[in-house]
This record gives structure tokens, C-alpha cells and sequence, in this order.
């Protein structure tokens, strides 16, 4: 099952358990080896003022996150017995966007001394504390700023995935 099948069916099976009034639409379904991150639509505020906006976005994130956090622990212990991985949730409202729960999953690198020095660079310069950390900022500044570029790239594997499944007909 390639990534869009596997996401299109975490939906459904969360769309079946979720209360229909948590969200204004359907739950986006974020996958890795490791997690399923559930976000979800909260409705947005009207507001007379950027600030007031602002205010309210977060008074509803936080009274949705406190009023559904039984629930969101039930469904989400069912999720990961079924599907063998954890489960994250977040919502976005407005032009925010907020995990409430997701993991810290530790990777492996080797890196030169030129790529050592960098990390230690951020280290020193007071933006990161430890070379972990320091690899996460960097990580997290790539993605950001290529966002296009990764959506582009994850696109055409998913692409390959589906020539794979299909593979060469008429072989015997």
C-alpha cells in the first residue's frame, strides 16, 4: 500500500471514530514509519482586530485541546494497536497550525568535520544547544524554506510506488 492509500485509509478510519463536531472537515493525515499525525479544521473567528483574532485563535485551540483530550487518548490507543504507531494530534485555525502531541524520534548521521563545525557554530552562537539540536534547527529551516521542492519530491515517489505495485503485466 503506497503513502496516499495508507493515509486515505487512516481518514476514513478516523473520520468513523471522530465526534462530527470536532472540525469543519475532513482530518488531514500526516504518515511516517513511526507516527500519524491527525490534524484537524477548527472553525475560524471573526474578529475586529489582528490581535483579537489572534487571541480568540488561541483561547479555542486550548479549550478544544483541554474539552477533547479523553477521547483523543482513547481513539488514539485504538489507532495504535491497530496500525502499530503512534499516534500525534494537532489542529490548524486560522493561519495556525498547532501539534499538541508528537514524537522525538532519534536518526543517526555521520558527518565530516566541516559539517561537524556547522552544528557546533549554532552551538556556540547560543542558537541551539546541543548538535542535536542544532541538526533538528537545521532540518526544520531546510524544509521550511522548500517546502515546494519536498511537496514536488514526495509526489514523484509516490508516483514510483504506484509503477512499482502495478509492475509488469504479461510476464510468464
Amino acid at each position: 500500500m503506497d503513502t496516499d492509500e495508507a493515509a486515505s485509509t487512516l481518514r476514513a478510519w478516523f473520520t468513523g471514530r471522530l465526534p462530527e463536531t470536532w472540525f469543519t472537515g475532513p482530518v488531514t493525515i500526516v504518515l511516517d514509519r513511526e507516527e500519524i499525525a491527525v490534524l484537524g479544521t477548527l472553525p475560524e473567528p471573526e474578529a475586529e482586530s489582528e490581535a483579537e483574532k489572534a487571541a480568540m485563535i488561541d483561547g479555542l485551540i486550548r479549550r478544544f485541546r483541554e474539552e477533547t483530550r479523553e477521547r483523543r487518548i482513547e481513539i488514539a490507543s485504538e489507532a495504535e494497536r491497530k496500525f502499530r504507531r503512534k499516534v500525534s494530534w494537532g489542529v490548524v485555525c486560522g493561519d495556525e497550525t498547532v501539534m499538541f502531541t508528537t514524537l522525538s524520534v532519534p536518526v543517526m548521521t555521520r558527518l565530516r568535520q566541516s559539517e561537524r563545525q556547522v552544528l557546533d557554530t549554532l552551538v556556540s552562537a547560543g542558537v541551539a544547544r546541543s548538535r542535536s539540536d542544532a541538526l533538528a534547527w537545521c532540518v526544520r529551516l531546510v524544509g521550511k524554506h522548500t517546502d515546494t521542492w519536498l511537496s514536488e519530491l514526495r509526489d514523484a515517489l509516490q508516483h514510483v510506488d504506484r509503477i512499482r505495485a502495478a509492475g509488469p503485466s504479461g510476464m510468464d
